[in-house]
């Protein structure tokens, strides 16, 4: 089949569904790569690097639109490209579909077949399919470079002949895959580190990387497929109380906390971070889902009247753009051999776990139940 690389046009986007090394396995398995012209740049992979992997450069999109059989893409498709895709393609990318039904809705009228990477089930065959987390784990690494870099103190101790430097007191709110990375990352920096999820069952892997859980007596609010549940009222209040002794003492606050198709929980409320010392950072990776914070602006970064450094910058992978380009485009290949039977022909077998989780259109039609309701509520 032709696979298609169109350039992503989000603006700040830098990173290509599938890099050189990718293109070369999947071209040996017979398929066609089409890429159009620069879309590696940002990720340091130019077109010279894919045509010598086997790829074809095409100096447009619509040559590489009209190419394509399967379109891979990074970010959802905008108005002109979803004009450029062809009836009967597949496109695969990120498209929140339960957040934005309406792309899905335009994707079925113009018979496009959907499957949307942030849908991938949270199951162990699906690891390597994953692109959620392969992303979330540069972030996390991220938001704790940011943090270091806007935090007027150093991370580690030291023990200088001018004396003794204390370390920085970091506090990850959520230990998800980006919550884990963070830690492990401030914790290699030298920092002290707290961690705190409604998950109780991540206790354990917040300790093994050396952070101290800060254990709320409360309900457990662990859900299905590793993401977590909503709080009482009664929960989430007890849960702030808490919390705000542990972020009053923190140099450093990252926020991790998302739910797929949903508003990040606030977990972070303005009277609190103004309760931190001036001069403190809040990282919050939840800024393209509202925040964890209350006083998050995403695509921000500012400092508050009492001296708070808030950082709300979306697409912290892009910033990585290279590794997380690598690790999107494995992931990629692994569904592709997934959905692919031995001779290489797309194979969507909607009794698959993984097909049934992540296919959304299919035939003119919104197929996956949740967002078949969603755009329909959404309709009325």
């Amino acid at each position: 089949m032709i696979i298609a690389i169109p350039r992503e046009t989000v603006p700040g986007e830098r990173r290509v569904a599938l890099v050189a090394e990718s293109v070369k396995r999947l071209v040996g398995r017979k398929h066609e790569v089409v890429v159009e012209s620069g879309a590696g740049l940002g990720a340091e992979c130019s077109d010279e690097e894919l045509r010598a992997a086997g790829a074809r450069i095409e100096p447009d999109a619509a040559a590489v639109y009209s190419a394509a059989d399967v379109v891979l893409k990074v970010q959802p498709p905008g108005p002109e490209e979803l004009a450029l895709l062809k009836p009967g393609s597949v496109l695969a990318s990120l498209a929140y579909p339960l957040a934005q039904p309406g792309l899905a809705r335009a994707l079925a009228d113009r018979k496009v077949t959907l499957l949307a990477l942030d849908m991938v089930p949270r199951t162990t065959l699906a690891q390597m399919m994953d692109v959620l987390s392969s992303q979330a784990t540069i972030a996390g690494y991220r938001a704790v470079l940011l943090a270091a870099e806007a935090l007027p103190k150093l991370f580690p101790m030291l023990m200088t002949a001018a004396g003794t430097i204390p370390p920085a007191k970091v506090l990850v709110l959520g230990a998800g895959v980006a919550g884990l990375q963070a830690i492990a990352t401030a914790r290699r920096l030298g920092a002290v580190v707290e961690a705190y999820d409604v998950r109780k069952v991540v206790k354990e892997q917040v300790e093994s990387l050396g952070a101290r859980f800060v254990n709320i007596d409360i309900e457990d609010a662990a859900g299905s497929g590793g993401y977590a549940k909503d709080l009482s009222a009664e929960a989430k209040k007890k849960q702030a109380e808490a919390l705000a002794v542990h972020v009053a003492k923190s140099d450093a606050v990252i926020t991790t906390a998302q739910i797929p198709g949903r508003r990040a929980p606030v977990l972070l409320p303005a009277d609190m971070v103004r309760r931190m010392k001036s001069g403190s950072v809040v990282v919050d990776i939840a800024a393209e889902q509202g925040g964890n914070c209350e006083l998050t602006r995403p695509g921000e970064r500012y400092r508050t009247d009492t001296g708070v450094t808030v950082i709300g910058e979306k697409n912290l992978p892009s910033q990585l753009a290279v590794h997380a380009s690598a690790m999107f485009s494995r992931n990629l290949e692994k569904l592709l051999a997934h959905v692919t039977d031995k001779d290489g022909a797309l194979k969507l077998d909607a009794s698959d776990e993984i097909v049934r989780g992540m296919l959304i259109t299919r035939g003119g039609d919104v197929v996956h139940p949740a967002v078949a309701d969603v755009a329909l509520k959404e309709a009325s």
